[in-house]
């Protein structure tokens, strides 16, 4: 089994009761938090902490494209913000306006190194190591995202048909959360609307990689044709892959459907052995078609 951090344990521990598996992303795809998250806490403490004040239209735009618009839809915060600057770096609007947004060379460097989490326990470790002014600009950034989420995200329930589909799933099989979100978050989400007690582990960003959960808690334990993973990104569907596992898409702008299709329709599939193959294909190719790789502007 991997290597995997200690607050990992759970998962590598996690003995199964059922024959069956399902992994499910919690921002944007079991609750409708990835517009909030994002547009009214990620976005403006972008603009703040990396003085991108005088072109904030176009950073709030190439934001949200990485974020929430784009097959990069759900990646780690560290490499979404340097994505986000290369993208402003580009604009000529930006160039006409003399801004500069930042090089970033030493998140650059944090998020090359592979000894170190991409968490704010990982940038802690990695700026005790490596002092440096623009790793304190990025702790303040990535902290004070998180308190803006911990104070302006409340009472956004899961998505319609989300309650029946875990009720559903805890009948037939052992489910986890997956996802790279801190594990405090998720925790006061899933319980706030009392959805905690239909998963058996939630897993955020300190236990490791989505690819990393579905590994630590499925391998050696369930057949990979009985493991599924739920999602809303790309990079869900890169983990469900990188474990042979079956994914099913919520489609981004449609989830309210999606979710009702799996309620209905995708798990008495995935459970009678008739999910893989065309059906799952037909899903992740109108799944991919939702978020493409060209910004609008460009």
């Amino acid at each position: 089994m991997a290597d995997y951090p200690e607050a990992a344990r759970p998962l590598a521990e996690l003995a199964p009761t059922r024959d069956y598996f399902v992994g499910i992303d919690s921002d944007g795809c079991a609750f409708d938090s990835m517009e909030i998250k994002h547009k009214e806490c990620f976005i403006p403490n972008t603009i703040k902490y990396w003085g991108l004040q005088p072109v904030s239209k176009y950073a709030r735009e190439a934001a949200e494209f990485v974020n929430l618009y784009s097959k990069w839809r759900g990646i780690n915060r560290w490499p979404a913000l340097v994505m986000v600057f290369d993208l402003l770096r580009e604009r000529p609007e930006v160039q006409a306006r003399g801004v500069s947004p930042p090089e970033a060379p030493r998140l650059r460097e944090f998020i090359a190194d592979d000894g170190y989490p991409k968490s704010n326990d990982g940038l802690r470790a990695y700026r005790a190591e490596h002092p440096d002014p623009e790793l304190d600009i990025a702790w303040g950034w990535t902290t004070g995202v998180n308190a803006t989420v911990s104070e302006i995200v409340h009472g956004v329930p899961p998505f319609p048909h989300v309650r029946e589909s875990l009720e559903l799933i805890a009948g037939r099989a052992d489910a986890i959360v997956v996802s790279a979100t801190p594990v405090e978050a998720l925790t006061r989400e899933w319980e706030e609307h009392d959805i905690a007690r239909y998963v058996r582990v939630i897993a955020g960003q300190e236990m490791g990689k989505k690819a990393l959960h579905l590994e630590l808690a499925t391998k050696g334990r369930y057949e990979p044709s009985r493991v599924l993973m739920i999602g809303d990104a790309p990079g869900d569907r890169k983990a469900a892959r990188a474990n042979n596992a079956l994914f099913y898409p919520i489609n981004p702008g449609h989830e309210e459907a999606s979710w009702e299709r799996f309620y209905r329709e995708a798990f008495d599939r995935f459970i009678s052995g008739d999910y893989g193959g065309e059906y799952e294909a037909s899903l992740v190719e109108e799944f991919e078609a939702l978020l493409p790789e060209v910004p609008p502007w460009k």
